[in-house]
């Protein structure tokens, strides 16, 4: 099965990046992708670990998407 992945979320791991990659990630970005991704995974009865994964995957290494 395939892993969906909403825009909302896909935009919220890339800002999430930027600041990671920018030394200036804040525990409350953190929380916030955390917790849409946990919501995202409820909602849609997925995995909230094969989401999260399939996210980073989707936002870091876009080349392979």
């Amino acid at each position: 099965m395939a892993i969906e992945l909403s825009d909302e979320l896909v935009e919220l791991e890339k800002a999430a990046w930027a600041e990671q990659q920018e030394h200036r990630l804040t525990v409350e970005t953190a929380a916030r992708v955390q917790a849409a991704i946990t919501a995202h995974a409820e909602a849609t009865g997925q995995s909230r670990y094969e989401v999260e994964m399939e996210l980073k995957r989707v936002v870091r290494h876009p080349e392979g998407s």
